[in-house]
């Protein structure tokens, strides 16, 4: 039957609450290369942040997201490889996404 291609979707997650550190915040560059490096990725990213739920894998949702210097956000990740994307993400994040701190 079809059953055995039914993958049961697994409802883990991982997440990590990090604060932004580079002077401008998530702009253009930093947030393109951020959107680049979890693409790599096969799982999802949520970036949550004032409320909002921003998904990690969209260059205008996080340029939209206004996330400032200094602001703290919580990534949430889930899927195959949810565990490496966290880390990478807070490694970016952590390292000033390539700005000046």
């Amino acid at each position: 039957g079809l059953s055995g291609c039914m993958e049961r979707k697994r409802n883990f997650m991982v997440s990590g609450t990090f604060t932004i550190i580079n002077k401008l915040g998530l702009h253009m560059r930093p947030a393109s290369s951020f959107v680049q490096t979890m693409a790599k990725y096969q799982s999802d990213i949520d970036i949550l942040f004032n409320g909002k739920k921003i998904n990690g894998k969209s260059i205008m949702q996080v340029m939209t997201g206004c996330i400032k210097c200094g602001a703290e956000i919580e990534l949430q990740c889930s899927g195959p490889d949810e565990e490496e994307m966290l880390k990478a993400a807070g490694e970016m994040i952590n390292s000033g996404l390539g700005d000046e701190v």
